[in-house]
């Protein structure tokens, strides 16, 4: 190991594994350490970097090896396993990204992180757009927030398509409602439930004699991910999905309209992304350094954005961010 690097690992090595691999060999202050796969590391070859490829069940041989673990799988059919098997045995960071089971997902972590430290739901929605959220709330009480997403691909939804039955590949679109978004806008705080906040487009590639009739129910009908929006399902065929949907750009924006007495205020983030792996690779590899950094002065267990020093995050040291950025 370099002198003083810290040394990151990465657990699955899809789109996601692959942005974080990138954002560490960008990184100063890292160095990746090695690759964990479920498939035959003789069959792979690492994209960004020069780490070893090893199978996953070679992981708890490289304790005290790595300093961070970065978990890449997906929230539908790996991390509710993941997290709190490698949560047990190293520092890790994650991005799950099913809302609605993140108070326990995090209970689940926090159970077996007793000397390691775990952040979950690092990504930028669960993640950046969680700390908006909290900050808009604080600053302006009086209001109310909105959150669109898109138009861009969802990882996380579309990996759920991909766990059906039958579907050989599958990409879905979120579409943000451009009236909703100016409604939001407006002073007039309106209440927008998700249907009327967002189409859910999908595009789905099938394995031969698979019944589409059935995928797409059960598409529409999958809890947290699609029953409760207007979806399309598209059938395409892979040549098309080749094409058309390879690229993963996305974005969104958390919206605050509220009043300090008779006057109205708003806060606006947003974010244009060509890529949303890379994307969340970036995020995860500054949470990273922040886990690493917490462990170190023993502040073990389950954490959350909401509870990290944005200071953590960064390559530069306490008086460098005053100086140049406060």
């Amino acid at each position: 190991m370099s002198q003083g690097l810290i040394r990151v690992g990465i657990v699955g090595y899809g789109n996601i594994g692959k942005g974080v691999e990138k954002a560490v060999v960008a990184a100063r202050d890292m160095e990746l350490s090695a690759i964990f796969t479920r498939r035959d590391p003789a069959l792979l070859k690492p994209k960004h970097s020069e780490a070893q490829i090893l199978s996953i069940r070679e992981a708890e041989k490289m304790v005290g090896k790595i300093d961070a673990l970065a978990l890449c799988g997906s929230s539908a059919a790996d991390l509710m396993t993941q997290g709190p098997q490698f949560a047990a045995l190293f520092n890790t960071v994650d991005c799950f990204d099913t809302h609605a089971k993140i108070p326990g997902y995090l209970a689940a972590v926090d159970a077996v992180a007793k000397n390691t430290t775990a952040i979950v739901s690092s990504g930028w929605d669960p993640g950046l757009f969680s700390m908006i959220r909290a900050f808009s709330e604080a600053v302006l009480p009086d209001g109310a927030s909105y959150t669109f997403w898109g138009r861009g691909v969802s990882q996380g939804h579309s990996d759920a398509i991909r766990q059906i039955e039958g579907v050989r590949d599958a990409v879905q679109y979120t579409v943000p409602i451009e009236s909703a978004i100016e409604a939001a806008r407006s002073s007039e705080r309106p209440e927008l439930g998700a249907r009327q906040r967002h189409l859910r487009e999908c595009y789905v590639v099938t394995n031969p004699g698979a019944d589409t009739e059935e995928i797409e129910s059960k598409i529409k009908s999958m809890p947290d991910y699609f029953a409760d929006y207007d979806t399309s399902v598209t059938f395409i065929d892979h040549d098309e999905f080749v094409a058309k949907h390879s690229k993963m750009p996305h974005g969104g924006m958390v919206l605050r309209s509220g009043a300090t007495g008779e006057n109205s205020q708003a806060i606006e983030f947003s974010l244009r992304l060509g890529s949303n792996p890379e994307f969340t690779g970036s995020v995860m590899a500054a949470y990273a350094r922040a886990a690493f950094r917490m462990a170190s002065e023993g502040n073990f267990g389950a954490k959350t954005v909401f509870d990290i020093p944005l200071a953590y995050l960064s390559e530069k040291d306490r008086g460098a961010l005053i100086k140049e950025l406060l």
